[in-house]
């Protein structure tokens, strides 16, 4: 118990940021999608029971099953393909009595201990990056086809960001950028049609407003009705009186934004910061280097989830379906983060 009072005392500004987070989430939540509780006091509850027995774990631990964590996550995300439930034609989910959870989810940070150990333990040579890539590939491709756009792009940013922390040649980076090129025609095609429609209709969502492009158009309009203060909890138009779509995941922030205002909503940017500055800090104190990769690759996967998420929501970006890290209703998401942080809180440099 000392050594865990100890823990939460030097590094109150991580924890800070996760606790607040989690509170607005509730509220939030509590006001726009009231139907989600109690069963998602569930997922609150064990996202933080796993959290606090995985942050006092140091990393070089888990870093000894990092090869069984690649094996069970590709046996993982196969298990929706032979017993998934199809839900609005994705079959992403596995039912679990009243709880569902999304592999693709789970499985990201336990990839990255793997991927990170795999560089990092060797010498990175032309043989073991495409090795790396080619390792990368399968579960990558596992989560196209369910189909997951948004948790596949995670994914590959995650790993981008352990080859960051990584003693790796430039003219590497150019060899994967050229890879990515030559595969995009493959991406396309294994999209599915609605992905591809999302995409194109980004460039002009006014070009189908009652289709296509209902979604950017009606989250914008939330952001805009705003305002400073917001128009209260529980009194938002577009949220209340359902015009905006997926309001409690996908469009959280728009949601947060018209009810809680620019205030609220910058308030839920500032949350993130601190978190993402405490993982920064680790990086400089981490433990060891497959550790700082570890914990680099999962700070741009946050960074990337945060930025895409507000992206979509203000129609800068095309919608993807990534959800804001901790807000966004997702028992399999919030699950995913609360592992990953807890996994990079053991990556720091301990006090003697």
């Amino acid at each position: 118990m000392q050594k865990i009072t100890s823990s939460i005392r030097v590094d109150s500004l991580f924890f800070l940021g996760i606790g607040f987070l989690v509170l607005l989430s509730m509220i939030v939540l509590g006001s726009i999608a009231p139907f989600l509780f109690p069963l998602y006091f569930f997922y609150l509850i064990l996202a933080f029971l796993i959290f606090f027995l995985l942050f006092q774990v140091d990393f070089e631990i888990i870093s000894l099953f990092s090869k069984h964590f690649y094996i069970s996550s590709i046996v993982f995300l196969v298990l929706p393909i032979l017993i998934g439930q199809i839900t609005r034609g994705a079959i992403r989910w596995i039912p679990l009595g009243p709880l569902t959870i999304q592999p693709a989810e789970i499985v990201r940070p336990f990839l990255l201990v793997f991927f990170a150990n795999y560089i990092i333990s060797r010498k990175l040579n032309l043989k073991r990056f495409i090795n790396a890539i080619l390792l990368l590939a399968l579960p990558t491709f596992l989560i196209l086809i369910q189909p997951s756009l948004g948790v596949a792009v995670l994914t590959v940013v995650g790993f981008v960001g352990v080859l960051l922390a990584a003693d790796i040649k430039k003219k590497y980076f150019l060899y994967a950028i050229l890879a990515f090129i030559a595969l995009t025609p493959l991406f396309w095609r294994i999209m599915q049609p609605y992905q591809r429609e999302r995409i194109l209709t980004f460039i002009n969502p006014t070009s189908d407003p009652y289709g296509a492009g209902y979604n950017a158009l009606q989250s914008m309009i939330s952001v805009g009705s705003g305002k400073l203060l917001g128009r209260g909890l529980g009194k938002g138009v577009q949220t209340q009186l359902a015009f905006l779509p997926e309001k409690h995941t996908d469009f959280i922030f728009a949601a947060v934004a018209e009810e809680l205002g620019y205030l609220g909503a910058g308030l839920l940017l500032l949350g993130g910061f601190f978190i993402l500055s405490r993982l920064v800090s680790i990086i400089e104190n981490a433990s060891s280097p497959a550790g700082r990769a570890y914990v680099s690759g999962f700070f741009l996967t946050l960074l990337v989830q945060t930025f895409v998420h507000v992206g979509m929501n203000l129609g800068l970006l095309p919608i993807t379906g990534v959800p804001f890290p901790l807000v966004s209703a997702g028992g399999s998401s919030l699950l995913a983060t609360f592992i990953g942080l807890a996994i990079a809180f053991g990556a720091r440099k301990r006090l003697k």
